[in-house]
């Protein structure tokens, strides 16, 4: 009992093979489907490739919410050489509470402002390469994947100074509120004041100054080497003593989070504006570089994306299978035709009658020869 139970098992599932065995001798190789195989194999091999690469590639996806975390500090990192002496500017924040950050992380050197031949050539290749991320918005994404953590590389001591330095580098990193603010450089060092602050000025002649500057760098939050800033490579020169330079700054929160790294960054854009101080002619305003910054309530995460193992597998069986059955398809739909139209023709079945069928048969009984009729009489 068992093995008949073992039996119908057995010929229960070979009813439902989907794939029946064809006997060798019932198949029929030919050059055209020879042809037609090497083509297939080939763009399968191919496209197969090629899916691979998609496979190893990744990209960046972005979601939007609401920045919750108002109780933190914000981080500003400087890098700005003006084209003053140190002794005779000062740089400090003061945000939206008239509240006066103090200047603490930010140092002083006296460098000079025109650049070494190797700066410049830096000096131009951050330029072009702030002009394409205006032109091509993707190369963000491209910047964001090679980011890296860690610290910034210092800036070379022999290539920044100088024997008679005639300008000022105003680097390092501050502290402030995460509220709007106004960071300036200004003439004159800040000193505390009842009412918010002030710049001691008097002592230096207007003629001395030239607010002239470049902005090697300038970010907000986690200073992340790789990654370029908006105003990054920035350079403004005047020869107007009494000049206004402004920059209205939007930051937006970002949460940056790759292979590589994982960081909370700030992205911003900004608006520029300068206009020379004439009191005489109407134009009223405080000498130096300003730049006022307000935050988002919005946050940008950033996260590279991956192709999962499975969906590669799932593609690259549709790729297979799909080639497979249309070059099957197509080739049985050539051999019919070129059957149709080359063997059939060849064969004379599509060739005209030239005469009835019905008097082509007259014709022929006309033809036979009368039948004898000694030989047809019945034997006595």
């Amino acid at each position: 009992m068992r093995r008949l139970s073992k039996k119908k098992a057995l010929t229960l599932v070979r009813e439902l093979d989907a794939f029946p065995k064809v006997p060798e001798s019932y198949v029929e190789s030919s050059a055209s489907g020879g042809t037609v195989s090497l083509i297939a194999f080939s763009a399968m091999a191919v496209l197969a490739f090629l899916e691979f690469f998609v496979y190893r590639d990744t990209w960046m996806k972005y979601e939007y919410e609401v920045d919750k975390d108002f109780s933190s500090k914000l981080r500003i990192n400087i890098d700005i050489t003006v084209a003053m002496r140190c002794q005779y500017i000062g740089a400090d924040v003061l945000d939206l509470a008239e509240t006066m950050v103090a200047s603490d992380g930010l140092k002083y050197e006296p460098v000079s402002f025109e650049l070494a031949p190797q700066q410049k050539i830096w000096h131009m290749t951050l330029l072009h390469i702030q002009e394409r991320l205006r032109v091509e918005h993707s190369l963000q994404d491209l910047i964001f994947k090679t980011a890296m953590k860690g610290s910034p590389p210092a800036k070379s001591k022999n290539m920044a100074s100088s024997p008679s330095p005639t300008a000022c580098r105003i680097h390092g990193h501050l502290y402030v509120n995460k509220v709007a603010g106004n960071f300036h450089i200004t003439v004159g060092k800040s000193i505390p004041h009842p009412r918010g602050h002030a710049h001691l000025a008097a002592l230096i002649s207007h003629d001395s100054f030239n607010f002239s500057h470049r902005i090697d760098h300038l970010s907000f939050g986690e200073d992340i080497p790789g990654v370029i800033s908006t105003l990054d490579g920035t350079e403004k020169v005047t020869t107007e003593p009494n000049h206004m330079f402004q920059y209205f700054i939007t930051i937006v929160p970002t949460k940056l989070n790759t292979y590589k790294v994982v960081a909370d960054m700030h992205q911003y854009s900004v608006t520029e504006r300068e206009r020379a101080i004439n009191h005489a002619a109407g134009s009223h305003g405080i000498s130096g570089i300003f730049m006022k910054y307000d935050i988002s309530s919005l946050m940008v995460k950033v996260s590279e994306q991956h192709m999962p193992l499975w969906k590669f597998l799932v593609r690259l069986c549709g790729i297979i299978g799909g080639i497979f059955s249309t070059t099957g398809m197509l080739h049985s739909v050539m051999g019919y035709f070129v059957d149709v139209v080359c063997c059939r023709f060849q064969t004379g079945i599509y060739k005209p009658l030239k005469e009835h069928p019905v008097q082509m048969q007259h014709a022929k009984e006309q033809a036979a020869p009368p039948a004898d009729p000694n030989l047809t009489q019945p034997m006595s």
